[in-house]
């Protein structure tokens, strides 16, 4: 579970904290057997999916997922828990052979990006690009990044995963590994893959903090964004809330796994730190107790933050959804135990006319161990993500 994408996050002692309210949703219908929007928790015989967003009218039409019932795999699929678990170890890992790339930033740090083999020959220049970003700790060996990366494939979309400094075995000549709020390379990877198909469509996907370095993206850069559509999956969106929640019962499972790899890749370029003559708790970097006291050694001084509560309280996309200006795609799981549904900005969603939001009643935390491919295939939420990509590939005249 050392790369198990999950997320981060804290409380910050001057900042409020704010709770995302669940407004009423106004039933949204599909058709006569479709889903339709419900603030009630189903059971796991008839379950349904919550749906609203601005955007919610212009993209039901890309779904024809939605028409089908949610239905969790009977046991493994009924317990949050029991399902991120199951998810993590025990779902296949589809066979990828990637074409490594490395970029050297303005601060002469490295990121790696790992494109499909033989893509770069196979498919014409102007295929739609599909960059993926995956969770805390993890990189293009995850399993749900190369499912994702399969079933675009299978379309024929060009795919490159984008991995955060340190991860998937990344060269690191920088003292700064992943963070959540560090937008600048995300706009590297954005220029650097566009400079290299000027006439290609490019989207995105990130899961978990991935996901939140995504949105954030979207939102601090939406004057320069080129993205023409992205999807966030299981993102945590109010690190403050995420923060707390990681650290209550069962949940320190997950915590102690986090740090566990945290502390592994920071272990591997530590000499790094260890030179320079700022504020970092290396000892404590290599041997934290939690993901929380990582942070506050490592994480928030590469930043410049005075506090692992000042970190986490500017790293929260939730901040940022009403400035999203291309069409956003949001799934979350009611019962995550990682990215609380609390902590998702519905009212900013509801009001953006881009963005939609897919809420499913059960999933855990990049579980959704649900549909044909149930137990160890894809996730449910693989075909709702491509049909989106594919609406808005499609339709890319008519929705600008």
């Amino acid at each position: 579970m050392a790369t198990s994408p999950l997320s981060v996050t804290s409380k910050p002692p001057s900042v409020t904290r704010l709770r995302h309210q669940r407004p009423p949703l106004t039933p949204v219908r599909v058709s006569a057997a479709a889903v339709t929007t419900t603030t009630g928790m189903p059971d796991h015989h008839h379950p349904s999916l919550e749906i609203t967003g601005g955007g919610a009218d212009r993209f039901l039409p890309a779904f024809n997922t939605l028409h089908l019932h949610y239905k969790p795999f009977p046991i493994i699929g009924w317990n949050r828990h029991l399902e991120t678990i199951f998810a993590a170890f025990f779902r296949t890992v589809p066979e990828v052979k990637y074409r490594r790339e490395c970029l050297r930033t303005q601060d002469n740090g490295t990121i790696a990006l790992d494109w499909v083999y033989g893509d770069h020959r196979s498919l014409p220049s102007d295929s739609p690009i599909l960059i993926l970003l995956p969770g805390l700790t993890g990189g293009s060996q995850d399993s749900y990044v190369k499912h994702m990366l399969a079933k675009a494939k299978s379309k024929g979309w060009r795919v490159v995963v984008f991995n955060s400094r340190g991860c998937a075995n990344s060269p690191v000549t920088t003292p700064q590994l992943q963070t959540a709020s560090f937008t600048a390379d995300t706009c590297h990877v954005v220029d650097h893959v566009s400079s290299r198909y000027p006439i290609a469509s490019i989207y995105a996907v990130g899961w978990s903090l991935g996901g939140n370095i995504l949105v954030n993206y979207l939102g601090r850069e939406h004057h320069r964004c080129s993205l023409s559509g992205a999807v966030s999956l299981c993102n945590p969106f109010n690190l403050v809330i995420a923060d707390e929640n990681l650290r209550k019962g069962f949940n320190n499972i997950y915590d102690r796994a986090l740090r566990g790899g945290l502390s592994r890749t920071f272990e591997k370029h530590a000499s790094l730190f260890e030179e320079m003559h700022d504020e970092y708790n290396v000892q404590e970097g290599l041997n934290p107790r939690t993901v929380r006291e990582y942070d506050e050694a490592i994480t928030r001084v590469s930043l410049g933050y005075k506090s692992v509560d000042e970190y986490y309280s500017n790293s929260c996309s939730c901040h940022v959804v009403q400035h999203v200006r291309i069409p956003l795609l949001c799934i979350q799981a009611a019962n995550d135990p990682i990215a609380p549904i609390e902590a998702t900005p519905y009212s900013d969603i509801k009001d953006n006319p881009n963005c939609m939001l897919i809420v499913t009643p059960q999933g855990g935390h990049l579980g959704w161990v649900a549909g044909d491919d149930a137990p160890f295939g894809a996730p449910w939420t693989d075909n709702v993500v491509i049909e989106f990509l594919e609406h808005l590939r499609k339709n890319a005249s008519k929705l600008e």
